[in-house]
């Protein structure tokens, strides 16, 4: 069976379902009198594409209350290029994948360029083409393709993850998603409704958020089930095809929360590369082997900014996964005994009292680090 010969009803159905069952309250997409648009009509791109970019990798339950903050803090492309790094990079802080706040910081200022000052405002200002989109960093073709239909109501197609599975199951795709994004992108393409672009691109993602779930789809109510091999074949979770994961390497890091004498404790910014790069952290590094942790975050300390610690009691103990690896944290107090502090393998060092750590750019493991300092220091001093 080839679904396209049936694209015609696929699309009928899919937008009648959409009608009836969609998330028509996303907050950008309305225009600026927070009404919803005409067909063809254009709606203000800037928070577009900041929600496009919040989204990558993140589920719209948790993107909206970032999204809502972000609004009032920068409310504008100008705002936003204003900006300093540190400041997004706090109001980013707890979405994860700070690179594309980043990216979001070196995208405002080429739009901006672009744009002009007097044109902001204006979304037929802003670039209408996938090429022009994809030039920015962090933006590829299916979030260019989100952004252009969303607020121009344009023809382009998209492939985010909801949409790999819906049609994954569609076809019931023997390959893995990462051999099989060509086929995929080609039937994108040819299903896409290209006269209401922004209402067909917006239903399949909410097919997928609501209806083709990864684990537990609701078949019986889908549009498309029908037409859709997996469904026929009696178990669409086999679809996507899962490629084989390797197991991930587990890493021991020791990190330790020096103090000096008037209780201020010492944090270093990284350097402005990899994923994390800009953040500040806690001092630490991995574990060698035949080596005590206490061992090395004395080294690590050593070796990273060039003093000599006494390292004490065990603070906090917890685990942090990213997509290629495990870390096991293990946190001590440590007390500063000799040497000037030197940014030997960051950017900058600095002395903070410990409530002014919320003022910082943290990764998601050291806000859990710092809400155990805070709660050991609270019962230190009761």
């Amino acid at each position: 069976m080839n679904v396209l010969d049936n694209k015609a009803y696929l699309r009928k159905s899919l937008l009648r379902w959409f009608e009836l069952n969609g998330r028509h309250s996303i907050p950008w997409k309305f225009k600026q009198d927070k009404t919803l648009p005409n067909f063809g009509e254009s709606i203000p791109v800037y928070r577009i594409w900041i929600a496009e970019i919040m989204l990558q990798q993140t589920k719209l339950k948790v993107v909206l209350p970032y999204w809502y903050r972000w609004m009032k803090i920068f409310p504008s492309l100008l705002e936003l290029v204003n900006a300093d790094e540190q400041k997004v990079l706090i109001h980013w802080q707890g979405l994860g994948y700070y690179s594309r706040a980043r990216r979001i910081k070196s995208s405002a200022k080429i739009l901006f360029e672009k744009i002009g000052t007097e044109n902001v405002l204006d979304p037929d200002s802003w670039p209408k083409n996938i090429e022009e989109w994809t030039e920015l960093p962090g933006i590829g073709r299916s979030t260019a393709g989100s952004i252009i239909s969303s607020a121009f109501d344009m023809p382009a197609s998209i492939l985010d993850g909801n949409v790999q599975r819906i049609l994954s199951r569609l076809i019931a795709s023997t390959e893995p998603l990462i051999k099989n994004k060509k086929q995929l992108w080609i039937l994108s393409d040819k299903l896409l409704d290209k006269k209401y672009p922004r209402h067909f691109n917006q239903a399949l993602m909410d097919l997928g958020a609501i209806v083709c779930t990864p684990r537990a789809p609701s078949c019986s109510i889908c549009p498309w089930n029908s037409h859709c091999i997996a469904y026929a074949s009696s178990d669409p979770t086999q679809f996507p095809v899962k490629e084989i994961r390797k197991s991930l390497p587990l890493n021991l890091i020791g990190i330790g929360i020096i103090f000096n004498a008037d209780g201020e404790v010492l944090i270093d910014q990284r350097l402005n590369k990899g994923t994390l790069g800009g953040m500040w952290e806690f001092p630490g590094g991995k574990q060698e082997q035949n080596e005590s942790i206490e061992i090395t975050i004395a080294r690590e300390i050593r070796e990273e900014l060039g003093i000599e610690v006494k390292v004490g009691e065990k603070l906090i103990a917890l685990d942090h996964q990213y997509s290629n690896k495990k870390l096991h944290f293990v946190v001590h107090l440590c007390q500063w005994v000799s040497g000037e502090p030197q940014p030997l393998c960051s950017q900058k060092l600095l002395w903070v009292r410990p409530q002014d750590l919320s003022n910082f750019p943290f990764p998601a493991a050291n806000t859990r680090i710092i809400a155990a300092l805070h709660e050991y220091l609270c019962h230190k001093d009761a």
